[in-house]
């Protein structure tokens, strides 16, 4: 069999999708592009109601009798950037560049969570020479914000009872569980009050922070600049007449927080002390996340007078809570070494209308476990006033120890390779867990390139992982029986 041009087959596809709009939620252009790739190469392929994606591919001469695999990747992607960054995800690409070995991108998320899943579906689809069964690509929406297409993914729209998920981002690692999920919602309402004369406005914040996947990363030392934030404000309640105007943070429900501010008002006279305060809370944090925060920014400035502020007694309430709420690993697994069970991320605030609203997210393997910790967040903001909501949620991925898809991946990858890989569960949601409720019988596993710093705009892909996934993945396909 001629060798395969990864370079080629998989990357060059992926710069291709680099170059359509497919925020989640928003993937029409994307199930365009997939609909047309299968059109081009005369494979059959099918959109359900919700915009989820089959191209089947028959088997090749030879494997006709063997079973059928779904190769599986979600179409959306997490649309971050950086602050001060004017980028427009529906009209711009993603701009790229290669950096000791990492592929970038320029101020935005990179997108090969999961571009890079979808790519190497592709490749498998587009190639004439890869030795392979009947083959399926289900290419699922909004994977990011709620697992939308998996959730609505119909009985009978695949046949395959093997299913490799091509959305992880550990290569030599393969994914046999996941955690599942719940969102949390948090409204404080307030009322307006004046600004006492003689008062000094001051936008104050922390930007540049590192970010990351708040499942993933949960566990990395990261700081949560809403966290941050009000621990400054906590500080300043009880030492100045602080006034609150406003205050946001963060963006996504799965991204760690990488910026915060809120703008404050504090008597003329203690302007300067409050600068003073702020700049040696600063130096005091930056000193704590020396490791893992070397890049972050501190500001405190003078900004226009706003004239009305949240009402005093709600707007220690949020502080309080804020500051009091829990955030990061709430437990470790005790079944795997090094895991994280259970975990919280306090992902967004916003000021706007009368309203300061929040948005959290818990994930965790155990079932209880995720309810528990939801529990934890909502007594502390329901303590201090507010409404709190929460989704339905979705269902972890339990590992199967009779996979005889993850047989057959272990032993492809120590034959290539020449040792064993990591066979693991991951503290992320894929969307494995729930293709279960509606095909219970599927044999799963889940394989991907190196990523780092996902959902932030620090992802990079390192270059050198990618081959050798798509080479395992050839010899799965080669291999199954």
């Amino acid at each position: 069999m001629e060798k395969i041009d990864w370079s080629k087959r998989v990357m060059d596809i992926f710069l291709e999708i680099c170059r359509i709009p497919r925020p989640s939620g928003r993937e029409e252009k994307m199930g365009e592009y997939l609909m047309s790739f299968a059109a081009a190469r005369g494979l059959a392929a099918k959109k359900d109601e919700v915009g989820n994606v089959l191209i089947c591919k028959p088997a090749t001469p030879g494997f006709e009798g063997r079973q059928t695999v779904i190769l599986q990747a979600h179409q959306d992607m997490v649309c971050e950037k950086d602050a001060t960054l004017k980028h427009d995800f529906m009209t711009q690409p993603i701009e790229t560049y290669v950096e000791d070995g990492w592929l970038k991108a320029r101020g935005t998320t990179l997108g090969a969570d999961d571009g890079m899943g979808i790519a190497m579906a592709l490749a498998v689809l587009d190639s004439k020479e890869i030795e392979h069964g009947p083959v399926e690509c289900l290419f699922t929406i909004s994977e990011e914000t709620g697992l939308t297409g998996a959730e609505n993914l119909k009985p009978g729209m695949m046949n395959g009872k093997m299913l490799i998920n091509l959305d992880s981002e550990d290569e030599g690692e393969i994914f046999i569980g996941c955690a599942g999920g719940i969102n949390t919602s948090v409204e404080f309402e307030y009322k307006t009050e004046a600004v006492p004369a003689g008062y000094f406005f001051l936008r104050v914040g922390v930007d540049k922070l590192h970010g990351g996947h708040s499942g993933d990363d949960i566990d990395k030392g990261y700081a949560n600049a809403n966290k941050i934030l009000a621990r400054f404000l906590y500080g300043a309640l009880d030492k100045y007449d602080l006034r609150l105007c406003s205050i946001s943070g963060g963006n996504l429900h799965n991204a760690i927080p990488r910026d915060a501010q809120a703008v404050i008002a504090v008597p003329f006279a203690d302007r300067e002390k409050i600068r003073v305060d702020f700049n040696v809370f600063a130096s005091e944090v930056q000193d704590e996340y020396h490791v893992t925060e070397r890049e972050a920014k501190f500001f405190m400035e003078s900004t226009d007078a706003v004239g009305e502020c949240i009402e005093q007694g709600v707007a220690r309430n949020i502080i309080r809570s804020v500051f009091a709420v829990f955030n990061g690993v709430y437990a470790m697994s005790m079944d795997v070494p090094g895991l994280v069970e259970t975990s919280s991320n306090l992902a967004r605030i916003r000021t706007e209308n009368g309203k300061v609203t929040m948005l959290a997210s818990q994930r965790s393997s155990v079932e209880s476990g995720k309810y528990a910790v939801q529990a934890t967040l909502a007594a502390c903001f329901r303590l201090a006033g507010a409404k709190v909501t929460s989704n339905d949620g979705y269902p972890g991925w339990a590992p199967n120890p009779k996979s005889e898809l993850l047989d057959i991946s272990v032993r492809t990858y120590k034959e290539l390779f020449g040792k064993d890989p990591k066979v693991n569960a991951i503290h992320a949601g894929l969307e494995c867990g729930l293709f279960l409720t509606s095909y219970p019988d599927l044999d799963m596993i889940s394989i991907g390139p190196t990523l780092r710093g996902v959902h932030s705009p620090s992802e990079r892909l390192e270059l050198a992982t990618v081959p050798m996934v798509f080479d395992h993945l050839l010899a799965i396909l080669r291999t199954i029986k």
